[in-house]
């Protein structure tokens, strides 16, 4: 009896271990939570990195050991698109490849606006499709208040103080180009408030939009320029609260930023050279090589090339007799010949040190009527610019007292006076 319990105990304790063994089969039992995860390796493998200088986009596949028959249809499809050779070192690229080298996609980041998507459609008829997509960013209106003082006495140390950067300061100092030299003009105590656009990509500072408005005090003086689009053209012009351009016919020097006067216009002055006394019928800006010169208004170009002494010469045409001369270039911008039209502000060439010069600057002079005359002087007598036409006038005030309006909701604001409303 005891013999036969003893066998079915044994038949049926091998049956339920059986049994258990299969159901662990069919339900793998999961690791502990203290125990290592398995990962599943992945398809793909993803490069993240800059472009190297001087680099080419074939040289930058090939560098990745990718086929050069792929390579070369990805690059015919960013033709479509984007210029190829126009891959600029440092910016940033990204590459997502599959476990067989075949190209998954490819970002390069072209600048803060826009970026290269390319992606595999695998198509047989088509490997590759290529576009430019707009970053998303953000547009934060911002109004910032400063003074000239001991510690901050220029605008850009004043704008750095207060966590901005020189970008924003040219800005300002292209707004007020017709009625500050801010190398010259500034004194202890000027007071200035800005309400400027900034843009943000993903959380991290993409550069500045434009300038809504501004105001300066600089001297006693009150100087305010809103900004204002004439219907039809996207070119925004600035105006003081009666509509009346803040900007003259000429520019106040030919930079976008203020620079150091190293020689003034006179009749008699040593000559650096030639150690004689001779006329100096133009200023000297004392400025790096390769400092952007720019026109200080709109004219046609008379000549642009070697003269002599002068070195490398730009001479410019403008209205009501006037011609405009910048010597000693190093370099002309491109497009700027002999017939051509330019617009105030617009790039003629950069600074150099070529004919007869002891050092980089650009000697600019201003001829009226066939006599050369002083610039500085001159600017002082030269007529605004264009006002705000007539029938204009009511949409302009309106977008002026909107403005105002928003920079008055900000911290302390400087007090604004001579504001016509309706």
């Amino acid at each position: 009896m005891f013999e036969r319990f003893t066998k079915l105990s044994l038949f049926l304790l091998a049956l339920v271990l059986t049994s258990a063994c299969n159901e662990e089969a069919a339900f793998p039992v999961q690791a502990s939570s203290t125990g290592s995860d398995v990962f599943l390796k992945p398809d793909t493998r993803v490069i993240e990195d800059v472009i190297p200088y001087r680099a080419t986009l074939m040289g930058l596949l090939s560098q990745h050991v990718l086929d050069v028959n792929i390579s070369a249809h990805l690059i015919d499809e960013v033709r479509q698109v984007f210029n190829p050779r126009l891959i600029k070192g440092g910016n940033s690229y990204r590459l997502v490849l599959g476990d067989d080298g075949s190209i998954r996609q490819f970002e390069y980041q072209i600048d803060n606006d826009q970026f290269l998507r390319v992606n595999s459609t695998f198509d047989k008829n088509k490997s590759f499709h290529a576009e430019l997509v707009p970053y998303v960013k953000e547009r934060i209106e911002t109004i910032l208040q400063g003074e000239i003082d001991d510690r901050r006495s220029s605008l850009v140390a004043s704008l750095n103080d207060a966590g901005e950067n020189v970008g924003l300061a040219i800005m300002m100092a292209e707004v007020f180009s017709g009625e500050i030299d801010f190398n010259n003009d500034l004194r202890r105590g000027d007071q200035f408030e800005v309400m400027f656009e900034k843009y943000f990509k993903e959380d991290e500072f993409a550069g500045y939009g434009g300038i809504l408005a501004a105001e300066f005090n600089n001297d006693g003086r009150n100087i305010q320029a809103f900004g204002f689009q004439l219907p039809g053209s996207s070119e925004t012009l600035y105006y003081d609260q009666n509509g009346r351009s803040v900007k003259r016919l000429f520019l106040r020097s030919p930079f976008r930023f203020e620079p150091r006067i190293t020689s003034r216009f006179s009749y008699r002055r040593l000559h650096p050279v030639l150690g004689v006394n001779r006329p100096h019928l133009g200023v000297d800006y004392g400025a790096p090589t390769g400092t952007p010169v720019i026109a200080v208004a709109n004219g046609t170009v008379v000549s642009a090339g070697r003269n002599g002494a002068s070195g490398n010469m730009v001479r410019l045409r403008h209205t009501n007799g006037y011609e405009t001369y910048y010597l000693h270039l190093s370099s002309f911008a491109k497009g700027i010949r002999k017939g051509t039209r330019v617009v105030q502000g617009q790039l003629i060439g950069r600074v150099g040190s070529t004919g007869m010069s002891t050092g980089p600057h650009l000697d600019f002079r201003i001829r009226k009527n066939g006599t050369f005359v002083n610039p500085v002087i001159e600017h002082r007598n030269l007529p605004p610019g264009e006002p705000v036409p007539e029938e204009y006038l009511t949409a302009f005030r309106k977008v002026r007292d909107q403005t105002l309006r928003r920079m008055r909701s900000s911290t302390s604001p400087l007090n604004v006076s001579g504001i016509l409303t309706e």
